[in-house]
């Protein structure tokens, strides 16, 4: 309960009244006013794209956009990416605490026997094009799921929701790696339990029965990092997604569908592929100024992709992790990459012009980590489904937590402006 009340004066069916509103205050952020009892006087907040609404409350993650902090479960980011690892973090995520060294052995062992999937799901794949993009893939085989795995489906029980969660975990790199093998005309890899689960996802996408593929430490360390940087950011456009979707009583894995299909979307997932591309028409270091120039002038169409964030205010504090992981790829496979001078010599201009200062204009992860994808090989139409790996803890964790506790079907509400009652005019008198 609280001791704080919210008073709003407003018109009451045609009466002024003074309402009491409930107000709460979480661990961080700000405290929130409850306006549930709003419908009962017949009104209602408009709020698009839910800018300032909680539409939820959640232990897992807490991100304070103007300190730049992201933290898991109290753990701040930097120090799980330097210490942690992404199995690590999925069980954090799931359960609110980092496990034991036997907890963790034995998380590790459950989601290695998981990793294998149904061979029907590889006649399901024969239904796409080749050509299809392995988002459409991932989304329609992650649905499919729903059909193979009967044995825990009741989402009132807790034990069937900890096998889904790990039955997601490790079959998600196992079904994007089969898609893009497909997409080549190549057999799909069985998984390897012997390596760690970035390394497995490498194995996967770039062996071939003929050429084995030797795992660098350095890669499959990259790899993880990549996923635990991308495993939650609190409640996103697909991690909303999952838990509406989830609070119609949905199957599981038509709710992580869900929010595959909303990650999909340029303006969540696309970024870092974005930034590829406004690298490749920057071109050369000698055109950065002219670009500047055009991403400060309003009437430019063109925008520099990578830069700023709708939470962060302050710097990202995923990007210096990613930048460090950046070089660290490219010095292991000894490249010489001119994007990354490009990237570089950007970052360096927008930490010191007050435009971009002005503006809390600086690096996010995007801005960095599609130069590491590139480096490791992954093609771009996967960056998005990498990310998709990388999120489905989250997605999987925020599911769990909404029906662990008491939940109602979403059901937002609008505010209608279209024509007022009228009768039906018939085709004749038209």
């Amino acid at each position: 309960m609280t001791d704080k009340l919210a008073r709003l004066n407003a018109n009451v069916k045609g009466q002024e009244a003074e309402l009491e509103l409930p107000v709460y205050k979480g661990t961080y952020g700000p405290d929130v006013i409850d306006v549930r009892a709003l419908t009962k006087s017949g009104l209602l907040t408009y709020d698009p794209g839910f800018v300032s609404t909680a539409s939820c409350q959640s232990r897992i993650t807490f991100i304070d956009g103007d300190k730049g902090q992201l933290l898991h479960c109290g753990y701040p980011i930097e120090q799980l990416a330097e210490q942690s690892d992404f199995l690590e973090v999925s069980y954090l995520l799931l359960h609110g605490e980092l496990p034991s060294a036997r907890e963790k052995d034995n998380f590790i062992h459950a989601v290695t026997r998981h990793t294998l999937v149904h061979e029907q799901l590889a006649e399901i794949l024969k239904g796409f094009y080749r050509d299809a993009h392995p988002m459409a893939v991932l989304c329609g085989l992650v649905s499919a799921m729903s059909s193979f795995y009967h044995d825990s489906l009741d989402i009132s029980s807790a034990p069937h929701r900890e096998k889904t969660a790990l039955r997601l975990i490790a079959k998600m790199p196992t079904l994007a790696a089969m898609a893009y093998k497909y997409a080549l005309g190549q057999p799909a890899m069985t998984p390897r339990n012997d390596l760690s689960y970035g390394g497995n996802f490498l194995h996967m996408m770039f062996a071939t029965p003929c050429e084995p593929y030797k795992v660098s430490p350095t890669l499959a360390k990259a790899m993880d990092k990549i996923f635990l940087l991308h495993a939650d950011h609190e409640q996103n456009a697909s991690t909303s997604t999952v838990r509406m979707a989830g609070s119609s009583g949905a199957n599981p894995f038509s709710c992580i569908a869900a929010g595959i299909a909303a990650l999909w979307g340029p303006a969540h997932g696309g970024a870092n592929e974005a930034v590829l591309k406004m690298l490749d028409e920057i071109g050369d270091e000698s055109r950065i100024d002219h670009y500047i120039a055009r991403a400060k002038d309003k009437k430019d169409p063109f925008r520099l992709m990578g830069f700023g964030h709708r939470v962060y205010k302050n710097f990202d504090p995923r990007a210096r992790v990613m930048m460090q992981t950046c070089n660290e790829v490219l010095a292991e496979l000894g490249i010489d990459d001119p994007q990354l001078k490009i990237a570089k010599k950007l970052e360096e201009i927008a930490l010191r012009d007050s435009y971009f200062i002005e503006r809390n204009l600086y690096p996010n992860v995007d801005f960095y980590s599609g130069i590491t994808l590139k480096a490791l090989g992954i093609p771009r139409e996967m960056f998005t489904v990498v990310f998709a790996i990388g999120r489905t803890p989250g997605w999987i964790s925020h599911w769990h937590e909404m029906l662990s506790e008491d939940y109602r079907i979403s059901r937002p509400r609008q505010l209608y402006t279209g024509p007022a009652r009228r009768d039906f005019v018939p085709l004749t008198e038209r």
